[in-house]
């Protein structure tokens, strides 16, 4: 399908053989026209019994084995929890006042035990603060207040789903409140903000079939500019492109911006040149220029010569990438967002713009749920757990309810299937990894269990609990691990093991000290797509910590396909990392295109509340990462063990790499 079409003969004779009328004409004809229409163009394989709530019927959690014994243990109301060095520090939440680990609080400068809680004290003040303590515990906190033990990552997971669940339950008793004083026309035009295009996310609607829809462009919209009691229309052309925006200029305008206005292009008002004339719709010039020509006709005819236009099957393109194949009250197996270790049987209750509201089956009043996109790799069928020897938690549930039925694995993203035959993953090798718990931080983490069909199950060292209860799952062709070295190569900051006192820290000296070796080059994903980003472009993206939200974005930093997403006018410790192809980006008008609502960047008074400490700590800790992140290629070659020989192709660190290039290769002796 041609995405543009240039205007031709046949479409200038339905223009000149269409009735072009003035305002006051029409005016005359308005009952004769009124009974005219205006309405534009709107425009199950199961893998358990019925009587079955999961996959494993037979099957209960695995037991896992423990960590190493050379690891210190810490025992705490009943569980064991084990550190780097032994100790635990302790830290008082400023937001709502709870005592735990420090280890466990959220961000480099551990002032808050989540990442809501920090969101809230930025944006409520200090005030919110006392009155949250207030909320919490009933009265003042008092020096004889329960010391409440908060243990690493579970508790946090714990806290953060319950703070999730209020929310969702807040929001079934008022309706969603709109975002008011933001519009992504005038965010982008007062700050020359460039947006990257709808062709850099090919699961978002028109992903794949965009085409060359570019500045020039040619549409029939309606005219604003008029007094008239009904609906007309004028021709327009796309001035300038952001996502699924344009800004539009009105024909006949030529350097006069002052009418100029924004509108989604796959919006219901906007169709191809020629649409009035086949659709009986008028067109009348805008009353501000209607003076300038006496004959519209002849003008639009040479304006419009050669010019291109939307293709006449656009809006039933738009309206067909808009259907999603996931159903309400489909059943999927999803990760406990409370253990990531496992994963459980959730419903799908809403579907918007392919993004699924999933409530866990046991949740009687359906506030436990989890967001994602229907492409997530964290979504499975039915079945996928027990299949490849994942952890899995059995339902309380002993049948499905009434009208839950199993989603058909030929819905879920297919992984790439590879060999595990020959030289593989193995148990205890080491690597890099994004923290999903912390998606700002890429960290030294280990292999912890090697499953079925290429996944394995990962855990970031130093911070561990000793049941593996936050232990996470990537597949082997995962974005989102990496070698040893990576980091070092590509300029990026390693989060070195929790309580690890041996800083610069060096891979070298940590494998052998660990007795470890490095997972090898040649098992991860080298493939790097044609992505289309570049720096400083804007997006809308998904805040990983709380998936509920997408908000207001921008690209800070490239990696080859890896991309550092920065939330507008939030601090840059709640940045992510985030895959080029990852379904949780999307363009610029893509809330407004599916209904979902968008987070505009945090108010300015906001942004002040934070901590001048804070950024003070940060920038210090940031100096002292480039003082010793300085390691030569051929420092990291001698230093790697086995005797193995590693060369590295220097990273294109903030720099765009869309291509097929290979960033780490390992060299066969």
């Amino acid at each position: 399908m041609e995405n543009t079409k240039d205007l031709a003969f046949d479409t200038f004779c339905k223009l000149l053989q269409h009735t072009f009328i003035s305002q006051t004409e029409h005016t005359s004809r308005a009952e004769r026209k009124r009974r005219d229409s205006f309405g534009m163009f709107d425009g199950y394989d199961s893998c358990s019994e019925d009587t079955s709530s999961s996959s494993s019927s037979e099957e209960s959690e695995e037991e896992v084995a423990p960590l190493p014994s050379s690891l210190p243990i810490i025992k705490n109301n009943g569980q064991v929890y084990t550190y780097p060095d032994g100790k635990s520090g302790m830290a008082t939440c400023e937001m709502c006042g709870m005592v735990g680990v420090r280890d466990a609080f959220y961000s480099k400068t551990k002032r808050f035990c989540s990442v809501s809680c920090s969101r809230s004290y930025s944006s409520n003040s200090k005030k919110a603060s006392i009155l949250a303590r207030l909320q919490v515990a009933g009265k003042p906190p008092t020096k004889k207040a329960k010391v409440l033990q908060k243990q690493p990552l579970v508790a946090k997971l714990a806290a953060y789903a319950q703070y999730q669940a209020t929310l969702q339950n807040q929001a079934k008793t008022k309706a969603a409140v709109p975002v008011e004083g933001f519009s992504w026309g005038n965010y982008i035009n007062s700050n020359s903000f460039t947006a990257a295009p709808v062709t850099c996310f090919k699961h978002a609607p028109m992903g794949t079939c965009w085409g060359d829809i570019s500045e020039g462009v040619r549409v029939e919209v309606p005219n604003t500019d008029c007094s008239l009691p009904t609906k007309v229309f004028w021709i327009a052309g796309i001035v300038k492109l952001a996502g699924y925006n344009a800004l539009l200029r009105y024909e006949g305008f030529e350097n006069d911006s002052s009418l100029d206005f924004w509108c989604n292009v796959c919006g219901s008002d906007i169709h191809p040149v020629g649409w009035c004339a086949t659709s009986g719709k008028p067109l009348v010039p805008p009353r501000t220029i209607q003076h300038k020509y006496t004959n519209w006709k002849a003008f639009l005819v040479k304006r419009l010569t050669g010019a291109k236009t939307l293709p006449p099957d656009f809006s039933q393109k738009v309206s067909e990438s808009m259907q999603y194949p996931f159903k309400t009250s489909m059943r999927v197996e999803v990760v406990d967002k409370t253990h990531l270790c496992r994963t459980r049987v959730a419903v799908v209750e809403s579907v918007i713009g392919g993004r699924l509201r999933l409530v866990y089956e046991e949740s009687e009043d359906k506030t436990d749920d989890f967001w994602c996109h229907m492409y997530s790799p964290l979504i499975h069928h039915i079945g996928w757990s027990r299949s490849i020897g994942h952890r899995f938690k059995r339902s309380d549930i002993t049948k499905k309810q009434d009208g839950h039925f199993d989603a058909p694995s030929h819905l879920f993203m297919k992984v790439k299937e590879v060999d595990a035959a020959g030289e593989w993953f193995k148990e205890g090798m080491k690597l890099e990894a994004i923290d999903p718990l912390n998606l700002s931080a890429i960290c030294v983490a280990t292999i912890r269990k090697v499953l079925a069909d290429g996944y394995l199950m990962i855990g970031i060292d130093g911070s561990e609990a000793a049941d593996g209860s936050d232990w996470f799952c990537y597949h082997a062709t995962s974005p989102s691990i990496f070698p040893v070295g990576f980091c070092e190569i590509n300029m990026i900051e390693l989060t070195p093991p929790r309580g690890y006192a041996k800083l610069p820290f060096k891979w070298f000296d940590y494998l052998r000290e660990t007795d470890s070796i490095a997972a090898p080059v040649k098992l991860f994903n080298k493939e790097v797509p044609n992505h289309g980003f570049h720096v400083g472009m804007k997006l809308e993206a998904v805040d990983l910590m709380e998936p509920r939200l997408v908000c207001v974005a921008t690209v800070t930093r490239i990696i080859h396909r890896l991309l550092r997403i920065h939330f507008d006018g939030w601090e840059d410790e709640y940045d992510q990392w985030v895959d080029c192809e990852s379904p949780d980006l999307y363009p610029v008008g893509w809330c407004q295109l599916t209904g979902y609502q968008l987070q505009p960047p945090a108010p300015q008074s906001s942004r002040d509340s934070q901590s001048s400490s804070s950024k003070q700590k940060k920038k210090a800790k940031s100096q002292q990462y480039k003082g010793h992140k300085k390691m030569s290629s051929l420092q990291l070659k001698e230093e790697l063990l086995d005797g193995e020989e590693y060369s590295f192709l220097q990273g294109a660190s903030d720099q765009e790499s869309n291509g097929s290039a290979s960033y780490y290769i390992k060299q066969e002796p």
